[in-house]
């Protein structure tokens, strides 16, 4: 049998911020309703209920003076430490984000140089055929980025790509809008390689799919809910109920035709690493792909859950929680060689996608 070229991950690393943010810090909060009237819910009660739907306890916030780039490198550096990488033997850098770096005291988005050659000249890469670019592609952009570094590894482009996912959504999110309890800010990088190989291993299948017609603005930037705050500024915003209806019906379809395409079964996957937006979404996500197999049980740690002391940081939360994983800080979680796992994402776009990997 001939062999053939597998996209596999060699190193990884990622950035948790120090600055922890409890439900109970919000208790002071102003919060107001999409058309710009007062809640006048008590703020323990709008917590309680937040906790239910999402199971979030705390949040981390980048620190003040740190922006995305910044906490981008630090998990880039320690995926090449973790890993004794060269690092000037990188081909790509492919760094995913949406807001590039917003500093704490002035929200203006910044994005020019990219935050990929900020990031490459931090990590003092002279090599100047280490490309580098970004991708803005709402929550799924890290996985996006690890789908588009196996075409270039697969095609002969490319033999060692970093990819980094970091955002800092604390920067950009509604201090007065109910949702924004959701956000946090992080980062995780990863170092894949080529290699020859028998049989299949790492990157196996993957799939994408982009739904712009009816849900382009499920999420999307506008000014604040508190009439107060100038119109001229503007922060994340999400469409909460049918970005919750588009999940479920697209991402556990999306996830089984990948598992299909690859030639696996349901019970061969080990793990299912999907984006950390919300619990119970996720919850229902995976409950529903059992469902599209015909299984009525759901095997108990199939899918390993930070959301609720970690919060939502978009494009970081793959990255980092596979980086928490394979370092063995995920309790009752490990995956070991000819493991299958999935990544699935959801995000705006809306943009969904999905890859199944095969420990080697």
């Amino acid at each position: 049998m001939g062999k053939n070229i597998y996209t596999i991950i060699t190193g990884s690393g990622s950035y948790i911020p120090t600055k922890i943010l409890k439900n109970e810090d919000f208790l002071k909060s102003e919060f107001y309703d999409a058309t710009g009237e007062r809640i006048l819910q008590a703020n323990e009660e709008i917590i309680q209920k937040f906790k239910q739907i999402t199971e979030i306890e705390e949040r981390r916030y980048i620190e003040d003076e740190y922006v995305t780039s910044d906490i981008g490198y630090f998990a880039a550096e320690e995926a090449i430490k973790s890993s004794n990488t060269d690092r000037e033997s990188f081909d790509y850098i492919i760094v995913a984000h949406n807001f590039g770096d917003v500093k704490k005291d002035n929200m203006k988005v910044d994005m020019l140089p990219a935050l990929s050659s900020r990031i490459k000249q931090k990590l003092g890469i002279k090599n100047p055929y280490t490309v580098a670019y970004d991708l803005p592609f709402g929550c799924p952009g890290w996985l996006q980025a690890l789908i588009q570094a196996d075409y270039y590894i697969k095609s002969g482009d490319a033999k060692k790509i970093l990819v980094i996912g970091a955002e800092t959504l604390s920067r950009i999110s509604d201090p007065h809008d109910r949702d924004s309890l959701i956000y946090s800010d992080g980062a995780g990088a990863i170092i894949v390689e080529g290699i020859e190989s028998s049989v299949p291993v790492g990157i196996l299948t993957h799939k994408t799919r982009t739904d712009a017609i009816d849900h382009a603005w499920l999420l999307y930037m506008d000014k604040s809910f508190n009439p107060n705050i100038p119109k001229s500024e503007l922060y994340l915003k999400m469409n909460g109920r049918k970005l919750y209806e588009y999940a479920l019906t697209t991402v556990p379809q999306l996830v089984k035709d990948t598992i299909d395409k690859a030639g696996l079964l349901l019970g061969n996957i080990k793990k299912v690493l999907i984006h950390q937006a919300n619990a119970k979404m996720d919850d229902a996500m995976l409950a529903r792909l059992f469902r599209l197999f015909g299984e009525k049980s759901i095997p108990e740690h199939i899918m390993p859950m930070t959301i609720s002391n970690l919060g939502n940081n978009s494009v970081a939360t793959l990255p980092i929680l596979y980086d928490l994983l394979m370092k063995g800080k995920l309790e009752n979680h490990k995956l070991i060689q000819g493991d299958h796992f999935v990544f699935a994402s959801v995000g705006a776009g809306m943009n969904v996608n999905a890859v199944v990997y095969k420990m080697q």
